[in-house]
């Protein structure tokens, strides 16, 4: 496979939203089930207001206090979370680690990622690795979102790549299928020693 498409949050980043709250909101999560339930309702699946920011059509001094006032949680709490999302961002060494070594052999790499425009500038001023990929979409500068189709066209018209030369690394189901639908090869990332194996298998 010449180009190989990678996913951030979940992949090349940890993205562990329960762990994020309970640093953040102690007091609001008491159990496992407190922490995956105020996952749904704080980020909504990554659909509503969340969703809008991802697509780049809402800011954080729009987006926090709608969050409060659907949660009846005061302001402060909101902005902690939406604060703290940068430092949950941690790199997930081993997939950086196969990062350099597909690019070494001579595999082109790009990104496709739903991130709001903060994160995405935190992200790619902090981690110099950003220089082994050849180009990328984030969500909120085209104001599209995965799994819409219509991402996946962008990415492919934008990168000029072949889709049936191209493997997609996603750990969300429905953005892995939404790939296939558009012709690309696709993977559901678990990590990264499974990728690789699956890449392998598939040159």
């Amino acid at each position: 496979m010449k180009n190989i498409v990678f996913d951030f949050g979940g992949v090349v980043f940890q993205w562990r939203p329960a762990e994020l709250l309970r640093r953040t909101l102690p007091h609001r999560v008491v159990d496992e089930a407190a922490a995956q339930q105020l996952v749904l309702d704080f980020f909504q699946n990554y659909q509503g207001d969340w969703g809008r920011f991802d697509r780049g059509t809402i800011e954080i001094p729009e987006l926090a206090p709608l969050i409060a006032q659907r949660l009846g949680f005061e302001l402060g709490e909101v902005q902690a979370v939406i604060d703290a999302v940068p430092g949950e961002l941690e790199v997930q060494k081993a997939t950086v680690d196969l990062l350099h070594r597909l690019h070494d052999r001579g595999h082109r790499l790009y990104f496709l990622s739903n991130m709001p425009e903060p994160y995405a500038v935190h992200l790619e001023t902090t981690h110099a690795f950003f220089s082994r990929f050849v180009d990328g979409v984030f969500s909120s500068r085209v104001k599209l979102i995965k799994p819409e189709p219509e991402i996946f066209t962008l990415a492919i018209e934008r990168f000029g790549i072949d889709p049936a030369q191209t493997v997609f690394i996603d750990d969300v189901a429905k953005n892995v299928e939404m790939a296939r639908a558009h012709g690309w090869h696709a993977i559901q990332f678990i990590d990264a020693e499974q990728v690789e194996a699956e890449l392998e298998a598939l040159d």
